[in-house]
């Protein structure tokens, strides 16, 4: 797959025990974003976070840290996150959803001979 050297990143932050469907939502929208064969998602677990609540999330307090911060980054085409777009209004009760562009200076894979 090619990516264009201008991209937009795609960022959305979560909480760990948001569900789709009674399923953990950063895994469905990774499964949906492959499903639509974008170029790539990485979710990252954070450590210590507030968001719109501003209640503190924190693993040091073990009541507290089943709802730590998500954050699910997704790199392609302007036109292919914007089509994905209508689907996170769909999916996303609450959180905050950032598009910025990005100038993509790599992205390849090792092919095995």
């Amino acid at each position: 797959m090619k990516l264009p050297s201008e991209a937009e990143l795609l960022r959305i932050f979560i909480g760990e025990s948001d569900k789709h469907q009674g399923r953990p939502l950063y895994e469905v929208l990774v499964e949906e974003a492959r499903r639509r064969h974008l170029a790539g998602a990485t979710v990252l677990r954070g450590t210590l976070g507030y968001g719109a609540s501003s209640r503190i999330h924190t693993a040091k307090i073990l009541r507290l840290s089943e709802e730590l911060p998500m954050v699910i980054e997704i790199v392609d085409a302007p036109e292919k996150i914007a089509a994905f777009l209508p689907d996170l209004e769909s999916m996303i009760g609450e959180g905050l959803v950032t598009l910025e562009r990005v100038r993509v200076l790599m992205y390849r894979h090792e092919t095995s001979s």
